[in-house]
């Protein structure tokens, strides 16, 4: 490991540190047993994709890396999905106790347990999305007849193609047919496919945007960003199964201490930062990033403990409006009461859940 990684490292473990000290100061809780115990193993899952960055670095080198150290004597299981509805239920099901994850698995989760699943306890990722095309089509009315892929039928990005279409006149079906032939796929194949010339476009995260530009020539139509106030939107955050929230609280505030740990390194030596995530996805997928994606890729997100709150409501809103999702209370998804107590302490100021 280069000296500039190790520092970089050290440098996020004195800040866990710190934030562990700081915490521990203002912990009334009468005994670790009167705070609800801690849990032997946390199972945490999360996706071999750069928009899941503080988790690479996060959950890299085990028990001796940042969430393993702030576990503490809890045991980390780290555990991988290539989509959200699978982490979903695992959540459900019990096979995990927490994930990274984006906005619509999370809000559909919400849906489907009336609200009795998950909490949304951290931010994690902002930003990394696109609508990627060829070359020639240069607006949305170029698209009529075409085919577009995006990862996953309800996933954030579907969620976010549909809602756009729509507000630029143009519909697409569930089935694929309308106006625009909407092909989901998973994002290797999206890839492959934009490459042979099969589809004409993908809505999708990175780096797989930075992959459709820089190895395909293909041009970006719309950046997300540019579709929410201040170029802000959830693309990841961090949910825990509303039990072992209640079972083991002083397990959760461990977590998020190595959570804050994360995303603070990845804010902190961007370089390091970049080499540890590539490192971690190689070791998970066996192939890194080139160096141009990465690059590309880093320069689009931004990785945040906030929520983002309004654009969740917004994701919510955008799917019962293109038929997507029911009608849902979001009153209560959130939780952060955990995370802003670790902020207090550490002297940062607390975030918000939000519409506003």
């Amino acid at each position: 490991m280069s000296s500039r990684i190790t520092r970089a490292f050290a440098i996020a473990a004195a800040a866990l540190v710190a934030a562990t000290a700081l915490s521990a100061c203002g912990d009334d809780d009468k005994s670790t047993a009167d705070a609800g115990g801690e849990a032997t193993t946390l199972r945490l899952g999360y996706f071999p994709n750069i928009t899941h960055a503080p988790a690479l670095v996060g959950v890299k080198d085990g028990q001796n890396g940042l969430i393993g150290k702030a576990l503490g004597s809890t045991k980390l299981e780290p555990k991988t999905f290539s989509a959200g509805p699978a982490a979903i239920e695992a959540l459900f099901s019990g096979a995990i106790d927490a994930t990274y994850i984006g906005p619509n698995p999370a809000i559909n989760g919400w849906a489907k347990s009336k609200g009795t699943a998950l909490k949304i306890i951290a931010g994690s990722t902002s930003g990394g999305a696109a609508l990627v095309v060829k070359q020639g089509i240069n607006s949305a009315a170029d698209l009529k007849g075409k085919k577009i892929a995006t990862p996953q039928l309800g996933n954030t990005q579907d969620v976010a193609l549909r809602h756009w279409l729509k507000s630029q006149g143009l519909n697409a079906d569930q089935q694929g047919g309308g106006d625009v032939s909407i092909l989901p796929q998973d994002n290797a194949t999206a890839v492959q496919a934009f490459a042979q010339g099969s589809i004409d476009g993908a809505w999708v995260p990175e780096p797989n945007v930075a992959k459709l530009v820089t190895e395909s020539k293909g041009k970006v139509l719309v950046d997300e960003k540019t579709l929410w106030p201040g170029g802000q939107f959830v693309t990841t955050h961090l949910i825990v199964s509303q039990k072992f929230l209640e079972k083991y609280p002083a397990t959760v505030k461990k977590l998020l201490q190595g959570h804050i740990a994360a995303v603070n390194y990845l804010n902190t030596d961007k370089a390091a930062a970049e080499k540890a995530t590539n490192d971690q996805l190689a070791a998970l997928t066996g192939k890194p990033l080139k160096d141009p994606v990465l690059q590309a890729a880093f320069a689009n997100l931004t990785f945040t403990v906030d929520p983002i709150a309004p654009s969740l409501y917004g994701s919510a809103k955008h799917a019962e409006e293109v038929g997507l999702l029911e009608p849902v209370d979001l009153k209560g998804i959130y939780d952060l009461g955990p995370l802003n107590a670790l902020l207090s302490a550490s002297g940062k100021p607390a975030v918000n859940d939000s519409a506003a």
